[in-house]
């Protein structure tokens, strides 16, 4: 359409004279709602002039004539011109420019948080190299049975791991050492050496206990100086142990009772006071043993035993794990250096560090994490390990602050040589060296349980500090928090002292897992019966719905049917899909949040299953797409957590006997069809009424295949619900449903008796003549009129008027009872 400039100026200019600039748009809209803009409209100079008004289009969605017409001059001119300025045309008459494009606004991405122990806040975690993350984790002491106290620290730390990896993208090398060298792997070793030698000589009876009661003696002392209340109950206790172990054998000796006898009371005897006996043995003979390798056998074995502790829980091994045995050389060299900077001494053959020197430096500082525990000498010396806090070695410190780089060896333990005699490492330079050799001068996270904050962390930064000559050799320090069990403090005299081992007996790796997944890993977890109910609570929840999805998808549909139209349902489920993603991301941001990701988690799946119940109800499949895409993002998360297994692509993996590495790809197929099959029959047997047959069929689905790990659901008008899982779960739900069938069925045979007695007594009641019902009582009444009505009390008192008017009126009332019950009689309806 073409314009005229004739007819147009003068409304124009009518509208341009107007001076609220929003009244001024309203009306050019309404001008130019008459008007078209197709090719080969022909620009006036009014159209440039309002053009001039307007530095760009209303964002009023109302106001679209005047966003279309500016948007269309706007092309022809290039953009608006200020007052005075020339506009020309950037385009012939004929063609149109791309309009300008505007970026969204977006909103500002979530930045990982970690809790820092450095700083005592969450802070954003910015490693030193792009995506490489370099990690240095504290491993565990082998001398013993690995604990769930290690569990806490080894999962959570895995769990840690694995959401930096597989969920924020980062490249982590994670190096673990294992400490094989220390002063409770040196006294364990010599003690189980010694009482291994000493049973092999099969000593004599009389010699025996002449030894037992030389160790209760020194093991009595021992006791009267432990103050810990909880340490002491349990000495106490192996002490009452032993003496009860040893009068058998006492009573054996003093009768010369069969030399059978004595041996069986021999056995046991050494047996209950192996304890007493290794710590007598090693007090009288330790320093004799000097073999390096009888200190290393000890180590080998409980590090096997850890490593197969970790692989059953589902633990990622290290990149690279490194021995305090293997890098001495490079342990020497790092002490070396310290001594070369000035801040270590040697003493006596013993090297140590300099607190008071380092603490002086200006570009250093000591204690970083707990500077309020500097001086704490109780934490000092327990850092310092059990053999080396006599008094010499205290002694041969400059300041009681001050602790162990190398330390000379005393008879009785390992050795190796080094510039300042023959000795072995301390604890904390074992971590400093093997990690600084590794990751270099700086890491970017060091991680250890929240007992080794101070001294161990503390110590392991200035000595590395000191030879790196920097402030930055940790960036990001994580502590995981305590273990408890049943609120109490991890201790073998409370009898809650588990190992891993024990706990996989009672659950399975992946519900210890849960369980500590819902808790912060940085807070004190209670390993407890309601934690672990809690977990498996979630498991049974989080497998359910797999379950459901998974019958859902195995129902056979073409492939355009996979593809349904959404309606309402859909699209809220979908929002709130996309919602709890966002939840879950952000939760993730703040410190790994994997409690509240759980929560988020559990969210989605309770409205999935009210989405489901609802289709269910209306005789509607629900959206298959839709549920399988939310299952796999479950799937997914509980996958970087570790809960799943890499190899199940939807769920929980389901493991038959043996090791069949996909048991319900392989047997689903035939379920499916003795499901059908047994759906067929059923409707058979219901319309032929063959009720026994019927009978079969719940026993099959109650009976036998929950034995094999199978569960069939049956839903009145849809097919039956086949479920693979765990035998030992169907079992106990089997187990618990007929528990509770028994309990519904006594309740109801108990409310029937009760009923019936009810009935009996009522009945009996019923039967009494009126005239009788007073008679009996005469505890109550002692004269009754000729009807059995009472009229005196038991005194001898005649009755009130109130008393005499009750009485009756319980008269009249029995007498109408009566009256029913002759009927009844007379009826024959009485039972």
């Amino acid at each position: 359409m073409s314009g005229s400039s004739g007819e147009q100026a003068p409304a124009y200019r009518s509208i341009l004279s107007i001076s609220d600039e929003a009244a001024r748009v309203q009306a050019l809209n309404e001008h130019l709602s008459t008007r078209s803009y197709v090719r080969g409209y022909s620009l006036s100079q009014a159209d440039v002039d309002a053009f001039r008004q307007l530095s760009a289009p209303p964002a009023d969605t109302r106001l679209f004539h005047v966003a279309r017409w500016f948007r269309h001059i706007e092309a022809i001119l290039g953009g608006p011109c200020a007052r005075g300025e020339p506009c020309g045309r950037q385009a012939s008459k004929s063609r149109r420019g791309q309009p300008q494009w505007s970026p969204p606004a977006g909103s500002p991405p979530c930045k990982l948080r970690l809790y820092n122990s450095l700083t005592r806040n969450k802070d954003v975690f910015i490693p030193q190299h792009g995506k490489k993350v370099t990690w240095y984790c504290c491993g565990p002491t082998v001398y013993d049975a690995s604990h769930m106290g290690h569990a806490r620290s080894y999962i959570s730390f895995d769990i840690l791991r694995r959401v930096l990896r597989d969920y924020f993208g980062y490249d982590v090398f994670y190096c673990m050492n294992i400490t094989d060298v220390d002063d409770k792997i040196i006294k364990r070793a010599r003690q189980n050496y010694l009482f291994e030698e000493y049973r092999e000589k099969q000593p004599r009876a009389a010699q025996l206990l002449e030894d037992v009661h030389a160790a209760l003696k020194l093991f009595s002392v021992k006791l009267q100086e432990t103050t810990d209340p909880d340490k002491k109950h349990m000495l106490e206790r192996i002490q009452h142990t032993v003496q009860l172990a040893a009068e058998p054998l006492e009573r054996a000796v003093q009768n010369d009772l069969p030399a059978e006898v004595a041996d069986s009371c021999a056995e046991v005897l050494l047996e209950e006071a192996k304890d007493l006996l290794s710590d007598w043995l090693d007090s009288t003979l330790g320093s004799e043993v000097t073999d390096n390798s009888i200190f290393s056998k000890l180590p080998k074995f409980w590090e096997e035993e850890f490593h197969k502790d970790m692989e059953a829980l589902n633990v990622l091994p290290p990149d690279v794990l490194t021995r305090v045995s293997e890098y001495v050389p490079e342990i020497v060299n790092f002490v070396q250096k310290i001594v070369d900077n000035g801040y270590g001494y040697a003493s006596n053959g013993s090297v140590y560090f300099d607190t008071v020197k380092f603490a002086s430096s200006e570009r250093h500082s000591y204690g970083k994490l707990v500077p309020e525990a500097v001086g704490d000498q109780k934490a000092l010396q327990e850092g310092e390990g059990d053999l080396s806090i006599s008094a010499d070695r205290l002694s041969e410190k400059r300041s009681p602050n001050d602790f162990a780089l190398w330390k000379a060896s005393k008879p009785g333990e390992p050795s190796w040589p080094c510039p300042w005699g023959k000795g072995r490492p301390g604890w904390h330079i074992e971590c400093s060296a093997m990690a600084g050799t590794l990751l270099g001068a700086s890491m970017d996270i060091h991680g250890g349980g929240f007992d080794l904050r101070f001294p161990h962390h503390d110590n392991e930064l200035a000595q590395s500090e000191a030879y790196f000559e920097n402030d930055c050799w940790v960036r990001y320090f994580l502590h995981t928090g305590h273990l408890t069990i049943a609120g109490c403090k991890m201790s073998k005299s409370l009898k809650n002292f588990i190992t891993i081992k024990d706990a996989l007996k009672k659950h399975s790796a992946r519900q210890l897992r849960l369980a500590f997944l819902m808790h912060s890993w940085k807070d004190t977890l209670d390993y407890s019966s309601n934690t672990m109910e809690s977990a498996l609570q979630y498991e049974k929840f989080m497998n359910e719905f797999f379950l459901n999805v998974k019958d859902l998808l195995r129902a056979p549909v073409d492939i355009s049917g996979r593809f349904e139209k959404w309606e309402d349902e859909e699209s809220e489920l979908n929002k709130s899909f996309y919602d709890k993603k966002a939840a879950v991301h952000e939760a993730l941001c703040d410190n790994v949040d994997t409690r509240t990701v759980l929560e988020e988690m559990r969210a989605l799946v309770s409205q999935c299953n009210l989405y489901m119940a609802t289709r269910k109800a209306a005789r509607r499949r629900p959206n298959r797409a839709l549920l399988e895409s939310i299952a796999l993002y479950l799937t997914r998360m509980l996958k970087i957590f570790g809960a799943i297994e890499e190899e199940s692509s939807l769920g929980f993996p389901v493991r038959g006997p043996g090791t069949s590495p996909d048991l319900e790809s392989t047997v689903m197929p035939y379920l499916q069809v003795l499901s059908e099959f047994r759906e067929g029959v059923r409707k058979i047997a219901r319309e032929q009424k063959v009720p026994e047959v019927l009978q079969l069929s719940d026993a099959l689905r109650d009976d036998i295949l929950p034995e094999l790990g199978v569960r069939l659901e049956d839903h009145e008008g849809l097919p039956t619900v086949v479920k693979l899982g765990d035998r030992e779960a169907l079992l106990r739900e089997r187990e618990e449903k007929r528990r509770v069938e028994e309990e519904k069925r006594k309740k109801k045979e108990e409310a029937a008796r009760i009923k019936q007695e009810q009935e009996a007594a009522k009945l009996a009641k019923m039967k009494i003549p009126p005239s009788e019902m007073f008679l009996s009582e005469s505890d109550k009444y002692s004269k009754f009129d000729e009807n059995g009505l009472p009229t005196h009390d038991v005194d001898g008192k005649e009755l009130s008027k109130g008393q005499a008017k009750k009485v009756k009126k319980l008269y009249e009332a029995q007498e109408k009872r009566h009256k029913e019950y002759l009927q009844m009689a007379q009826n024959g309806s009485l039972k």
